[in-house]
């Protein structure tokens, strides 16, 4: 009970954990609802961001706006300003004009039609003006001379004879589109007279306020340039401006047409809307062009100055856009855009946090999950461990005192009951073993051992196993192992065993007749092998198949039709298909087929095989019982040896189960550290002998061939028992090995015996030397065997040690050395071993104390039995006389483990003080004091193994236990010594 103790400990560690968690999590709760309001926040200050964003851009945008405004209003303004200029130094220079040929040329050089000619050639020069005329100035003391002269009256603007006035300035010179100015006196108009005065004033050029011109109806404006009769100073006061003054040179501009044509000229003249304005008067401003009117953005314009070179009036233009701004789809998206990515970051954020809460949440949860997975594993372990314990110790009663009572005198019918119950007992053992090993495997506690191992040997141990089965089914059952595939590896020969055994018994359940073939291969050998096959035939191997027997083991069908005599024949010649490289490897890979001819697995549960507690169907398990967990146990062994399983049946054919498993390659010096053979070796006295295999069908006589090779026996095989006398006729007795030497014995197949005259064959054998025969069959009458004049039966399936003692038996040939397994069958070698051993057995139950006493009782140990770890501490206090102690492990009071520990301490205790004393010899103190101690329990998990050895245990012995396990636990402590004769 003492080893429960740990675990509930365990559980309760875990539980606590589990506390502690849920604590942090209550801490930990009010950090959830942070996000969010977070989140809240962070939106506000985006969109504020947003709208800031949003103000900036726009501003920026409606500052463009306006730059592009002024830029083109200013363009505008200064090409309207050039243009006028243009035309204002054109007027100046006909002014100059007339001044020259008209009034100092005498007489004068231009009259009307020369001026009238001259201003219309020239008037490209003037595009502005819509006509130019020059009006003369005339004093009223000379009004009648010129009239006379003219021959026509002075008028007024409209059209009157003028009044009586202090000067005049009619006008004697027009171009032809400004005619019906002749006559008209400019001093009669009150805004023409303003600007004569103003003009021959200041000298300069002086524009009228606009007005509608007569011809276009165009507002416009009248420009007036004076004429002098001779050059003046530039200083020249007004009064001599007054007096030099001739006449007066005017023209009328159509500002309309004159803005029309430049906002023509410039591209996006539809852009904007142009005024112009006089605005001497600032609180009244005259238009010169366009409407205040017209529309367009009121709410952003610009007004540049006009400079037309009158100095007494000023002029600008206002320019403001024609449409207003459109939307500013490019600001608001860049803010929408910067609000969305704002959003996003702290959604993202948002998202991070709550996933990163999220993901410790459930952390958390998963190491509580984890807490009850471990302390629910705890318990399962500690359930199997007790479920194995609870089953195996009543079961190694009842096994145990039926092995005790086999002993014991009985009739046949007594004798057959108690082995019929032992069978019984021995297959629920097997049953409990392999959900444990479910269970293990399912809990990933199940660990492989790293041994050496003898390949051979442990395909002979199944065979043995189902020697009897396959016998009274009247089966062939046969092993080969190619003679590429190394003696010794090192691996789980257990587990190995055991994958075998769970195919070939399967085989062996299913199958009613034909053969059961166990092959053992090098797997890069056999894949070069059926590869060049494939090449040769170009679609495989060829299929035999009708009403011709089939070239395998018993001459029936095989579902797998590559494993033929073809194939066969090349993967035990002695062509290389692998490459010296794959010899030097540290590691190699087995591939292991078990071929059967039975019922086959039908198509639709072929899915579900490997499924654990499934079969093909409900009857299978009623007509052949079974659990359906050994194939699924024999999958996860595999895989568990980096290797594969698979399979190919055919229902009513039989199936093929082929796996591969990776070893790692024995090192010479290893086998040279072991206490003892692997296994035993095979007899030496028949290496030299002859023998002739009469067998009909290849693939079996070449097995037949494999065995006698390994025993050294030198082997022909011929299909007939004619082509036998044949050979045999034609040796000449030499002895020389091989061909020539007469053979010594002659291995016959009972299918061969039956179809042909054994004994007229011998009687025409006669003349030479009779060798032995010998019957090979899977059942036959050993009496009638005799009686048709066979030396011996050897009884199927084939296995090198039985061949080779029937062989020494019937040539009378003795081995040197006795073989182990007989002896060990026959329990000689544990008397060896235990002979006279003292053997301390301590269980606390009564039944199990019996039958461990009575099982060493039997080959000679001297036994005590205690029933608790603290009467097995008082027995073997130093110094003891003891050379072996069985501890169970689950024990009240004290456990085993306890019990242990508590003896290794006191041996160390006796060491040391014998180490201080001098009493030990140099070097031997550490084994002065060191009993061997084997754990006797029923409980098989990996860790209860593991805590015997942490313990100070030396070995581990599952009950019920055997002969076998009893030999490997006690072999190496102790060695084997003669037995008198009693």
């Amino acid at each position: 009970m003492g080893s429960k103790m740990p675990s509930h400990h365990a559980v309760a560690v875990r539980l606590s954990e589990l506390s502690a968690s849920r604590k942090r999590k209550k801490t930990s709760q009010h950090w959830k609802n942070l996000p969010l309001s977070l989140l809240g926040v962070w939106v506000m200050v985006a969109a504020c961001i947003a709208m800031y964003v949003y103000s900036c851009l726009n501003a920026v945008v409606m500052e463009r706006r306006k730059d592009v405004l002024v830029s083109m209003c200013d363009e505008r303004a200064r090409m309207l300003q050039d243009q006028f200029a243009v035309s204002v130094n054109h007027v100046h220079a006909l002014a100059i004009l007339v001044s020259t040929f008209h009034h100092h040329k005498h007489p004068s050089a231009i009259d009307q039609e020369t001026f009238a000619e001259y201003t219309a050639s020239t008037a490209f020069e003037r595009p502005l003006l819509s006509g130019v005329a020059y009006a003369k100035r005339v004093l009223h003391s000379e009004r009648e001379k010129f009239e006379k002269q003219q021959a026509w009256t002075i008028k007024t603007m409209k059209r009157t004879p003028s009044s009586v006035q202090d000067e005049y300035a009619p006008v004697i010179f027009t171009q032809k589109t400004v005619s019906y100015l002749e006559s008209l006196d400019m001093m009669s108009g009150e805004e023409d007279g303003e600007n004569i005065l103003r003009a021959r004033a200041s000298g300069k050029a002086v524009l009228t306020s606009p007005f509608r011109l007569l011809e276009s109806n165009h507002l416009g404006v009248v420009l007036t340039f004076p004429v002098y009769y001779s050059g003046l100073a530039p200083d020249a006061s007004v009064e001599d401006r007054i007096i030099a003054t001739a006449g007066y040179l005017g023209g009328a501009f159509d500002v309309e047409s004159l803005v029309d044509n430049l906002l023509r000229q410039l591209a996006g003249n539809q852009a904007i809307v142009v005024n112009v304005y006089d605005v001497t008067n600032t609180s009244e401003p005259l238009i010169m062009y366009g409407s205040p009117d017209s529309g367009g953005d009121m709410s952003l314009s610009h007004v540049s100055l006009l400079d037309f070179g009158d100095p007494f009036r000023k002029h600008q233009m206002s320019c403001r856009y024609y449409k207003k701004p459109s939307v500013p789809w490019s600001t608001i998206t860049t803010s929408v855009g910067i609000f969305v990515i704002a959003v996003l970051v702290g959604y993202i954020t948002y998202a991070a946090v709550t996933h990163i809460a999220k993901v410790e949440d459930d952390f958390r949860k998963m190491e509580e999950l984890k807490v009850q997975a471990e302390a629910a594993d705890v318990a399962k372990s500690q359930f199997l461990a007790t479920v194995s314990h609870e089953i195996r110790t009543p079961m190694n009663g009842v096994l145990g005192m039926l092995s005790m009572l086999l002993d014991t005198n009985l009739d046949s019918n007594q004798k057959d009951y108690a082995k019929t119950a032992q069978v019984c007992g021995k297959d629920l053992i097997t049953l409990i073993n392999q959900v444990l090993d479910r269970a293990k495997i399912e809990s990933g506690k199940l660990e492989l051992e790293e041994v050496p191992f003898d390949v051979r040997s442990a395909l002979d141990d199944v065979l043995s196993v189902f020697s009897a089965k396959s016998r009274g089914k009247g089966i062939e059952l046969a092993v080969f192992i190619s003679e590429k595939v190394p003696e010794i590896l090192i691996g789980d020969p257990g587990r190995f065993r055991q994958i075998i055994t769970n195919l070939v018994g399967n085989s062996v359940k299913f199958t009613e007749q034909g053969h059961i073939f166990v092959q053992v291969h090098i797997a890069e050998h056999q894949k070069h092998v059926l590869d060049a096959m494939a090449e040769v035939t170009g679609n495989g191997v060829e299929i035999i198949s009708g009403g011709s027997p089939f070239s395998t083991l018993s001459g029936f069908e095989a579902a797998d039709n590559r494993n033929c005599w073809e194939t066969f024949k090349l993967l035990v010649s002695e062509h290389q298909y692998f490459t010296a490289s794959d010899e030097a490897s540290d590691y190699v890979t087995l591939m292991v087929s078990v071929e059967d001819t039975g019922i086959g697995i039908p198509l639709h549960a072929q899915d579900l095989v490997f499924t654990p507690f499934m079969q093909a169907d409900s009857s299978t398990s009623r007509n052949y019982g079974g659990t359906g967990i050994g194939l699924s146990i024999s999958k996860c062994l595999v895989e568990l040896m980096s290797g594969q399983i698979s399979f190919v049946s055919r229902p009513h054919i039989g199936s093929t189960f082929t796996f591969t498993a990776v070893f790692k390659r024995c090192e010479k010096n290893a086998l040279t550290d072991l206490k003892r053979p692997l296994a035993e070796p095979l007899p030496s006295v028949l290496k030299g002998i002859k023998a002739i295999v009469v067998d009909g069908r290849p693939l079996r006589g070449a097995i037949t061939k494999y065995h006698l090779q390994r025993l050294g026996i030198w082997v022909e095989v011929v299909s007939s028992l004619k082509l036998a006398f044949g050979s045999l006729s034609q040796q000449n007795g030499c002895s020389k090995p091989g061909i020539g030497r007469q053979p010594d014995i002659v291995l016959i197949e009972k299918d061969i015996w039956l179809s042909e005259h054994l004994l007229d064959w011998k009687s025409n054998g006669r003349s030479f030397k009779q060798p032995k025969l010998i019957l090979l069959a899977t059942s036959a009458d050993s009496d009638k065997a005799k009686a048709a004049g066979f030396d011996m039966v050897i009884m199927k399936p084939l296995r090198a040690s039985t061949i080779a003692a029937c062989i020494q038996q019937d040539l009378g040939l003795k081995d040197e050395k006795p073989q182990g397994n007989e002896t060990l069958e026959n329990s000689g070698f544990l008397h060896t071993l235990l002979f006279e051993k003292n053997i301390l057995v301590v269980d606390d139950n009564s039944v199990n104390r019996r039958v461990a006493a009575g099982a060493l009782k039997k080959y000679g140990a001297r036994v005590k039995c205690v029933e608790s770890g603290k009467a097995a501490l008082a027995l073997l206090k130093p110094s003891h006389k003891f050379d072996a102690c069985f501890m169970d492990v689950q024990m009240p009071e004290m456990d085993g483990f306890e019990a242990t520990r508590q003896i290794r301490s006191m041996e160390n205790n006796a060491n040391e003080h014998m180490s201080n004393s001098g009493s030990a010899r140099e070097g031997s103190f550490e084994v002065q004091y060191h009993l061997p101690i084997l754990a006797m329990t029923a409980d098989v998990i990996q860790a209860t193994y593991e805590e015997c050895l942490k313990c100070g245990m030396d070995g581990y012995v599952s009950k019920p236990f055997d002969e076998e396990q009893l030999y490997r636990a006690v072999a190496k402590f102790f060695e084997s010594k003669s037995i008198p004769n009693s």
